[in-house]
């Protein structure tokens, strides 16, 4: 079935609990979106966001909000500011990942771009460690029993030609956080069968679960036509499981959609119908807060039924 008639299908069906706006307080005149999912660290719950003035595109700053009232968070102050897109968390071991899209610039034009990714133990004091392959983003990590497992999202004119589809996802396992390199990245095989022609998406946050597999908070995305000549991008909140040990697919479904969210403006028209995953957060009552940048300008959050919950649920 086509991603449009699934996402007709959810719309008629969908269960959201609650859904809000997230408030960031602290970086007036400019917008935050596409952030980290929120964590906790030595006791404090924070989230990374994507920084960036609304007439602006690619000059961007991942920057660090600490959780300050229901849905509010404040810039902390002196913290680390890294030329960042879409900034994305991984607890490997006891150290923080933080990872995000670098794009690099040659005579005022964009020449490249590619994942950066930073660890350590103090918010404060994070280092550079590795770079993902070029024109790569949305490179996710999760710890398993056996290693790290990574996935990758190729994407390009091969990948087109032999997949119809403008980004796939592909996913390996390393024995050890510092076997993470461009070519273990880029060699990582690909997952069969999440998208059809003309759609493509990409992971957003991974997480263990309960009954060993591996949990996906992700997008899939297509294009229609919209009121400008320049068609809508669609993008929506999905989930999936993959079996670690097979590298396939073994569930998926919708999460959510631009209109579960409350309303807002887009950066640019082909944006309205975007909702760009950051990931989950499972809830004390059995739900889960799905958190995802909305049209390049905000983050929201919606309540929903947890998708993992017949998984075993998130270990980790």
């Amino acid at each position: 079935m086509r991603l449009a008639e699934k996402r007709a299908r959810f719309e008629k069906e969908k269960k959201i609990y609650d859904s809000a706006l997230l408030i960031f307080q602290g970086v007036d005149g400019f917008d935050v979106y596409n952030c980290s999912i929120p964590f906790t660290w030595q006791g404090e719950t924070y989230i990374y966001g994507r920084v960036e003035k609304r007439d602006e595109w690619a000059r961007s700053w991942a920057m660090l909000f600490r959780q300050t009232g229901k849905d509010t968070y404040t810039l902390v102050p002196g913290s680390m500011i890294y030329q960042l897109e879409d900034p994305f968390v991984s607890i490997i071991g006891e150290e923080l990942v933080l990872g995000g899209t670098h794009v690099r610039y040659e005579c005022g034009r964009m020449a490249n771009y590619y994942d950066y990714f930073y660890k350590g133990t103090d918010l404060s004091d994070l280092f550079y460690f590795t770079t993902g392959p070029d024109h790569m983003k949305d490179i996710r990590l999760v710890e398993l029993p056996e290693g790290v497992g990574v996935f990758s999202r190729p994407r390009g004119a091969d990948v087109a030609r032999k997949y119809g589809s403008e980004s796939i996802v592909g996913f390996t396992v390393l024995h050890d956080l510092k076997e993470l390199s461009p070519d273990r990245v880029q060699q990582a095989p690909m997952v069969e069968g999440l998208f059809e022609r003309g759609e493509w998406g990409g992971c957003n946050q991974c997480y263990l679960l309960g009954n060993g597999q591996i949990g996906v908070i992700g997008h899939k995305s297509y294009h229609a036509d919209g009121p400008e000549e320049e068609p809508l991008q669609i993008y929506l909140n999905t989930a999936f499981v993959i079996d670690p040990q097979t590298g396939r697919c073994v569930y998926e479904q919708i999460l959510a959609t631009r209109s579960c969210y409350p309303d807002g403006p887009a950066k640019k028209p082909n944006l309205i119908d975007c909702a760009f995953t950051s990931g989950l957060v499972p809830r004390l009552d059995g739900k889960a807060d799905l958190y995802s940048g909305l049209g390049d300008t905000m983050e929201g959050r919606v309540t929903i039924d947890d998708p993992f919950a017949p998984f075993g649920g998130i270990v980790k």
